[in-house]
Parts: C-alpha cells; structure tokens; sequence
C-alpha cells in the first residue's frame, strides 16, 4: 500500500537516511525502531510529504506521490512526537478546526468530531481547554485530530512519550483495536520495545540512517536463535569484575544495569563456568543466574550497539 524506495536525505555533509526502502501492505502494524539519531524521524516527515528527499520515491498504491503530495494527505494519519495542538482551545474546538481544514462540515463534522473522542476515551472532557489536560490526554486527542479524515494509515512517531500509565495503556489499547479490528495500516516508532512486541507484525531496525535489519518479530529474533541470554544478579555492582567478564572469549555482547550483568553467549558452550569462575576469583556474591532466549531488545542491541533508548 505504501513504499519508500531507496529513499535518501542529505543536510550538507550529513546524510540523515541512506538508502532506505521501506514496504507497508494494507492492514499491517510496521515497528520502525532505531536510537537517537538513526534517521526515523527524518524519514518519517518525507514519508508524509513534509520534506523532500534528496533522491528515492515514496509511492502510494504503486504511484509517486512527490509530485502530488495532496494524494498521500488525504489518506494519511500524522501523529507527531510533539504535541500538535492549540493549548487555548478545547479539545471540542481543536477537533472543529483539523476537521474543517479536511473540508468537513455541519453534521459529519460533528459525528466524526464524537466519534473520535469517544474513540480515545475524552467524550465527557471536551469542553476543557488541552492546557488543562495532563501529558497523557493531551496525546490523545493528538491521536484524534489525526483520525478526524478517517485515514487508511497512520503514521506515530514516538506516541507513548512522558506519559503516564493509564494513559499510555489506553493509547496502545486504542491503536491495536484501529489495526487488527478495523484493519488501520500502521507504522510505529517507539524507545518501548514492549511497545513494538504488542502492537507491530513487521520491524525494520534502522541505525546510521540505513535499515540494517527487516523481518517479523520471530525473523529477527531468529538471528540470535543460536545465543542464549544470561542475566546475572550480583549483590551489588563491581564495574572491573563486569569489565572482565564482558571481555571473556565468546561473550557476544554485555550489559551492565546497577547490581546485574547481562550477556549474550553461544548455545552449549561452558562460557558459564568460565564466568562463575571470574566472579569466585573476585568475591563477588551472584545473588541469581536466568538463561533465556534473546528478546526483540537483546537483538536490537547487538546489531545497533546500543540501547533503544539511547
């Protein structure tokens, strides 16, 4: 339904995506993960006709939508990691003015303004001015305005940011019934890899503003179908000791958080022992030891180097 091919953006000297293509079949949930810097949101705004790439195509249906960006606005939904609102206004009233600048009026104007508050739980608020409204309502009538022309894809960058649980929870509550019960194609960014595990069928991994992975969530996790994870709770942190055992033959990637130390390491081999034997040598108390397949996260990391959220 909608595809980037070999899209590239260049400011000056930097190339912000590189050759990315990218491919959304109707009805599908797409992750588009990557840290800080690797160009999601860049390819984001050329996706929804915001920015022009330096070289490549986006076509929707099969036809290039460069030359009539009007094409891909009409169909599509933009909910941006910055909150996108009028804080003077209602929500009532905010939905009002996105709904006319989409050419509706009178009475489909106000069933499909009832609709979408409805939608994301804000029906009984929405006289209230959004500077009232706590971070996480806020977002969501931000998912609203971007539902007032009943798009075929919507497009969320980062949605789920600084708010609180219960909202957060409504959110991707929300997204998951516009995808699989309506079949709403999506593509979703998100730092919460939980997030992607949820909602998305397909992942592209992006870094350096190239795609460096593609699969379903099994496809890639496959990559590490021959690794196991070990999660090693220590009674309290000792950074020389996770330093060497990081350093150990074999070990493919580790991860040091306060009192624990996660590694990645090949299937059937006695590197356990090894490691159990350096923490002895130091005098160091593993408090407890959990072997695991590698996650969605663990492979995110090997291939980036790098935490989501970082």
């Amino acid at each position: 339904m909608l595809e980037t091919e070999q899209l590239t953006k260049k400011f000056k000297d930097t190339i912000a995506v590189d050759d990315v293509s990218l491919v959304l079949r109707q009805g599908e949930s797409v992750g588009l993960l990557g840290p800080n810097g690797a160009g999601k949101s860049t390819a984001i705004a050329m996706i929804s006709t915001l920015m022009k790439p330096s070289s490549g195509d986006v076509k929707l249906n099969g036809k290039s939508v460069l030359k009539k960006p009007g094409e891909m606005r009409r169909v599509l939904g933009v909910v941006p990691q910055k909150i996108a609102l009028y804080e003077e206004l209602s929500a009532y009233e905010n939905l009002k003015f996105f709904g006319r600048l989409y050419g509706l009026s009178g009475n489909e104007l106000e069933q499909r303004i009832d609709y979408v508050l409805e939608l994301v739980g804000l029906a009984d608020r929405k006289k209230e001015l959004v500077k009232n409204y706590s971070g996480g309502m806020q977002r969501r009538v931000n998912l609203a305005a971007a539902m007032m022309h009943e798009p075929e894809v919507l497009i969320m960058d980062e949605p789920t940011v600084g708010i609180d649980p219960q909202s957060r929870n409504h959110l991707l509550e929300t997204i998951r019934k516009l995808n699989q019960d309506e079949g709403m194609t999506v593509l979703y960014t998100s730092h919460y890899m939980e997030e992607v595990e949820k909602l998305c069928d397909r992942v592209y991994i992006m870094d350096h503003g190239k795609v460096i992975a593609e699969g379903t969530k099994e496809e890639l996790k496959a990559i590490l179908s021959d690794q196991e994870t070990v999660l090693i709770d220590f009674d309290q942190s000792y950074p020389e000791l996770f330093t060497k055992l990081s350093e150990i033959e074999g070990v493919q990637q580790a991860t040091a958080e306060e009192h624990s130390l996660k590694l990645i390491i090949p299937k059937g081999t006695r590197l356990l022992a090894a490691l159990f034997h350096e923490a002895e040598r130091y005098g160091a108390q593993v408090v407890n030891v959990n072997v695991q397949t590698p996650t969605l996260e663990d492979v995110f990391l090997r291939l980036t180097g790098r935490k989501l959220r970082d």
